[in-house]
Order: structure tokens, then sequence, then C-alpha cells
């Protein structure tokens, strides 16, 4: 499996982490920045970014932090085809990819513990989407095309 990792410099710390964690499992990462805890950068940016490289195919997943994991959910959901989910803990985590098919794990690292984070990004990587929650994830689609049609 290829995961992308994204984070804004308020994430970068817990995004280290989650790279050697996802490299220690054997996954192949994709390393989308940004790379310093000091220099300020833009979470949309990332956040566009990581959703892209999903879309795109380059990544099979995407994991992207922030400091809150709100600013770079929003922007990453921006972006069509995009299903990022801030979790905060294992059932969040679980069910986002189970129930809501996400393609993307936001995390903040401010607000959630760099043990839970990792314990988070395992139960997104092992939970497999349910088919029997399609028929409201077609109606998720409906409300993108419609607004795309407005």
């Amino acid at each position: 499996m290829r995961i992308a990792v994204a984070a804004d410099h308020g994430g970068y710390p817990l995004k280290t982490e989650v790279i050697a964690h996802l490299l220690a499992r054997g996954f192949e990462v994709e390393d989308l920045g940004c790379h310093s805890a000091t220099e300020s950068v833009d979470y949309p940016d990332y956040g566009a970014g990581i959703g892209r490289a999903v879309v795109a195919g380059q990544a099979d997943v995407g994991i992207a932090i922030c400091g809150s994991g709100i600013g770079i959910s929003i922007a990453a959901n921006k972006i069509d085809g995009v299903r990022a989910a801030l979790v905060h803990d294992v059932t969040t985590a679980h069910l986002a990819c189970e129930h809501n098919h996400a393609n993307v794990l936001c995390l903040g690292a401010r607000t959630t513990g760099s043990t839970v984070a990792l314990e988070c990004v395992d139960a997104f990587l092992a939970a497999k989407p349910e088919d029997r929650h399609q028929y409201r994830l077609d109606k998720i689609t409906a409300l993108e095309q419609s607004a795309r049609e407005e």
C-alpha cells in the first residue's frame, strides 16, 4: 500500500513519527512536506496536495496533519474525490474507513497525542470499507454533483 503523508509546520513533528511508524511496518510512504517545524507554511497547500495525490493515484490513501487537524481536513475535502476524515481516537479512525470510505486520514498534532495518533493510523489502515454503507455515500456524491451544477 502506498501512503502519502503531508503536514503543515504545526503537524511536522507528528508527521515524522507517523512516517517512521509506517516505514517500520513496511509501507511505501511518499512525504509531501512540509519539512520543518519552524518555517511557517499554510495548511491549505498541504491539504490540497495530499488530496490531489490520492485522487491522481499517486497514493492509495493519505494522512494529513496540522495543529488541530481541522484546517487541513477542510482543505483536503475541497479536492473532488477526497473523503478526508478528522479523527481523534481508534473508533473514529476505524469508522472513517469502514462506514465513510475515507481516503485521507486527518490528525491534529496539538489535540491528539502521538501514541493515540499512531493507533489511529493503524486502525484506519486495518479497516475495510463496508459495502452496506454505499447508499449513504451515493447521497454524498449526489450532493457534490448538484453543487457542481449550481
